[in-house]
């Protein structure tokens, strides 16, 4: 039979968006914008980044006025070479293209650190 559609509680927030990079050209663009841009580095296979990742959403919609991009390592190469990514998460900050933070690892309080001091 049938399911019955479940309903989200009114309560949740839908402009949680972590935009996906699949371009240097794209990644480019993306931060050279003047408000704070946080890039959220990962792998697929990178334990701490599934933990960290569903935190890293909550924070796109409490921030809504901060840009969130993700960028897997593994299948974007020439943003992480760029970067100089070696370790899984890393979460680089940048503005008007530069950067202005960067953070290694799975921490979200940090995180929220970073994006506050830098806004």
């Amino acid at each position: 039979r049938p399911r019955a559609a479940v309903q989200p509680p009114s309560n949740l927030t839908f402009n949680m968006v972590v935009q996906a990079i699949t371009t240097l050209a794209e990644f480019d663009e993306k931060i050279a914008a003047a408000s704070l841009t946080v890039v959220d580095f990962y792998a697929d296979w990178c334990g701490p980044c599934k933990v960290i990742a569903p935190k890293v959403e909550a924070l796109s919609g409490e921030e809504t006025d901060v840009a969130f991009l993700k960028v897997n390592v593994d299948n974007v190469e020439e943003v992480a070479a760029k970067c100089a990514i070696s370790a899984m998460p890393t979460f680089k900050l940048f503005k008007a293209g530069k950067e202005v933070g960067e953070l290694v690892g799975a921490n979200i309080d940090k995180l929220k650190e970073l994006v506050t001091k830098n806004k």
